[in-house]
């Protein structure tokens, strides 16, 4: 970003979670993405475990899935900002995150990741953010919430 005449990124997809990293992620890039009006893409996935088909309507059948899109049209609104929410049923989330910001020839995927450790203290970074990390052909930013909040 060394030329301030440059946009941070046009076409932004969010990968939403139902954590609380979500508004987070929502807040920051409506702030980042109102001077040059870039489209922000709100994305909630919905892993299918592989006994089921991939086409069986898990995700609409299921309030709480809705609220996490419903929670990151509010946040946006309030920041006076519009967002596209999309639902996507996937066997991976990772994998569909990488494939939805590829599709939609975003420039940056920003992927939330809570504050965690694992039994002994170390920090959890989880299996989502690597795969997205290394197969995302655009930038990628990752929001970490502060110590202390979302621990479990």
């Amino acid at each position: 970003m060394s030329n301030p005449e440059q946009p941070p990124f046009r076409r932004a997809v969010l990968a939403l979670n139902g954590g609380p990293t979500d508004e987070r992620i929502v807040r920051l890039a409506a702030e980042l993405a109102r001077p040059s009006r870039a489209e922000l893409v709100a994305v909630h996935v919905v892993e299918i475990d592989w006994t089921l088909p991939l086409d069986a309507d898990v995700a609409g059948r299921s309030e709480a899935t809705q609220r996490v899109l419903d929670l990151a049209e509010a946040a946006a609104e309030q920041m006076h900002y519009k967002i596209e929410p999309v639902l996507l049923q996937a066997r991976d989330v990772a994998a569909a995150l990488v494939d939805e910001a590829s599709e939609r020839g975003a420039d940056l995927l920003v992927v939330g990741l809570p504050y965690r450790t694992r039994f002994g203290g170390d920090f959890a970074i989880g299996r989502t953010v690597p795969y997205v990390l290394k197969n995302a052909a655009c930038a990628v930013w990752v929001v970490r919430d502060p110590m202390g909040e979302g621990q479990s």
